[in-house]
């Protein structure tokens, strides 16, 4: 069972018609029974850090969410879901994430980008250069282009970059730390590579 975590904020929906599409069946759930019995989790993430903690931690799902990535199981995290899997950032300084990678998120510098003619959020279709072999990536080429809508990327402090995007600097796009795997794009809106992408990750075994 796929379970789609919904602590009130997110594309909860567009995740599960995506997944539909690709011949997998999911549940949108609060339920950290049904967390805990889940075969894989889906985290995704609209909205501002801190909210989305807050009712991480409100609706009482935090320590499910733990505990079934402590038992080795597969999660994706997606856009903010990426983002909260660490432990803090500048949108919501003081608010800790879930800290389950070191490292912090960060604003891009807009002094920094409007230099470069580019505008914050970054929105639109950018590509993605693999840095390193994984299941995640297989049957899409390096470089391909996924739809990515967000101000804040997350700056990691150890081993977990698996894909880089570049929008004025280079930043981390994919992360991958043991069962877990996070993009700060999102594949339920790429099309055929984001769908690729997701079926890769629905059909991982470990």
């Amino acid at each position: 069972m796929i379970v789609i975590v919904d602590y009130g904020m997110g594309n909860l929906r567009s995740v599960e018609k995506a997944i539909a599409s690709i011949g997998a069946s999911s549940v949108i759930s609060n339920d950290p029974d049904a967390i805990s019995k889940a075969d894989k989790l889906v985290i995704p993430g609209v909205g501002a850090f801190g909210d989305c903690m807050n009712n991480i931690r409100a609706y009482g799902i935090e320590d499910a969410v733990k505990q079934f990535i402590a038992k080795g199981r597969p999660v994706i995290g997606i856009c903010l879901g990426m983002q909260m899997l660490f432990e803090g950032g500048d949108e919501n300084p003081g608010v800790k994430g879930l800290g389950l990678m070191k490292g912090s998120v960060k604003g891009f510098d807009h002094e920094q980008l409007a230099g470069k003619g580019l505008k914050i959020p970054h929105m639109g279709w950018n590509t993605v250069k693999q840095g390193k072999k994984s299941f995640l990536f297989e049957g899409i080429k390096d470089k391909s282009y996924f739809y990515f809508v967000h101000s804040y990327y997350p700056a990691p402090l150890e081993d977990v970059t698996i894909g880089t995007t570049d929008y004025g600097i280079d930043f981390t796009s994919v992360v991958q730390k043991d069962n877990v795997v996070a993009t700060q794009f999102h594949p339920e809106k790429s099309q055929k590579n984001g769908l690729r992408l997701l079926s890769n990750f629905i059909n991982y075994r470990g």
